[in-house]
């Protein structure tokens, strides 16, 4: 119970501060003797810990989309126009956008830090993120330990 624990709670942490990867962390908590259960239990308490943080900075990007600081760094064209590139790909089509966050979490391309605050100032319904980032993080997370216990066992 205390490493599922520390799992979740190192992987909230990772899921906000960039420079703590949770995939150094898995190969260290990996290397416990536990089996594939606990491998799956692990993932899933790494998936969960990432949602929470990946929320944190949704609601970060959400709310502070109508800030004058963010509206100052969108009155430069460049930046401008790839926000509106992405409005435009993702507003009416939560399908695109679910496909997208998806392969963020699980893949990390495009990084899920990134995508996460873009899916809080396209304002990505919350009924997609949460589930998508969970599900893609548990994914990603899951085979990982799986990974680490069997080359290590």
């Amino acid at each position: 119970m205390i490493l599922w624990l520390t799992t979740f709670a190192f992987s909230i942490a990772s899921a906000l501060l960039p420079f703590l990867p949770m995939e150094v962390y898995i190969v260290g908590a990996g290397a416990a003797d536990g089996g594939t259960a606990t491998a799956i239990a692990l993932g899933i308490a790494a998936g969960a810990g990432a949602t929470v943080g990946k929320v944190v900075w949704y609601e970060a990007a959400r709310r502070g989309a109508d800030s004058a600081w963010a509206q100052k760094k969108l009155s430069s064209p460049k930046v401008k126009a790839g926000y509106e590139k992405w409005v435009a790909r993702m507003q009416g089509r939560p399908w695109y956008a679910i496909f997208v966050m998806f392969v963020a979490a699980s893949v990390g391309i495009p990084p899920l830090l990134v995508m996460a605050a873009v899916g809080g100032l396209l304002k990505m319904p919350m009924w997609a993120f949460i589930p998508t980032v969970f599900i893609g993080r548990t994914i990603r997370f899951t085979l990982l330990f799986l990974g680490v216990d069997f080359a290590l066992h």
